[in-house]
């Protein structure tokens, strides 16, 4: 499935594949994946459980490495790389979102923010993070531990945080999925407002209609194939 918005995409999957070994044999959970996503696009990854849909992403976002078939990230073939070159591919080109929010308990939202800037070295790291953690509704929470905030306020920590080292692409995993219908909204709209002034490339995994909706294309996911295409109806300008 290919986009668009121009000949370079930001990710491009090649007869992208993936099996493991269980006790009962060989499981295929991905076979003969072909995706590009453009540079600034937004694209969900939709099906059922057990689609593969999360191990798609992972594979994507070289997290994970498959069994046959290519990633390139950026341009840059991930399958070239080893464990230290991938990472380092992730640490300057890639932020993440996870359903389970994974912030660290005993740092502040702003020490959470600020993390992935301290370790790139940044001397300016407090200062974008409280402006990141402003722009995601949460000024006031600064000094707040995760034990502290709700759950869409941790989600909203975890995007502020994604987007600290302006990121090429950001990967979602089901990142409305913890949350109620409003507080989902609220952070749907911050990773749409995010991707359009910072132009970043968002690839989502979601269940969430509404959050699909939103994104430039839906692919739809079935027993480890990509079966479908559609365009998104409900896209904001």
């Amino acid at each position: 499935m290919t986009s668009n918005r121009g000949s370079t995409p930001m990710v491009h999957a090649e007869a992208l594949g993936k099996q493991v070994t269980t006790t009962a044999g060989e499981l295929t959970i991905l076979e003969d994946v072909r995706l590009s996503v453009a540079a600034g696009e937004s694209v969900a990854v939709v099906g059922a459980s057990g689609s593969g849909k999360s191990t798609l992403l992972g594979l994507l976002a070289g997290l994970d490495t498959p069994s046959h078939g290519r990633v390139l990230l950026d341009g840059v073939e991930l399958g070239a790389l080893d464990e230290d070159g991938r990472a380092a591919v992730r640490a300057g080109r890639v932020g993440f979102v996870f359903q389970a929010f994974q912030l660290l308990p005993s740092l502040t939202a702003l020490e959470n923010v600020m993390l992935p800037l301290e370790l790139e070295g940044q001397a300016s790291a407090r200062g974008r993070a409280r402006e990141l953690l402003e722009l995601a509704g949460l000024g006031s929470r600064l000094d707040h531990y995760p034990s502290q905030l709700s759950g869409g306020e941790q989600q909203r920590v975890a995007i502020a945080r994604a987007f600290a080292n302006e990121p090429r692409v950001l990967f979602a995993d089901e990142p409305t999925g913890n949350l109620d219908r409003g507080t989902g909204a609220r952070v749907m709209e911050l990773l749409f407002n995010l991707n359009r002034d910072h132009h970043t490339t968002l690839v989502l995994v979601t269940h969430d209609e509404a959050l699909a909706g939103r994104c430039d294309r839906r692919l739809l996911l079935d027993a480890g194939r990509i079966v479908g295409e559609q365009a998104g109806a409900l896209r904001a300008g």
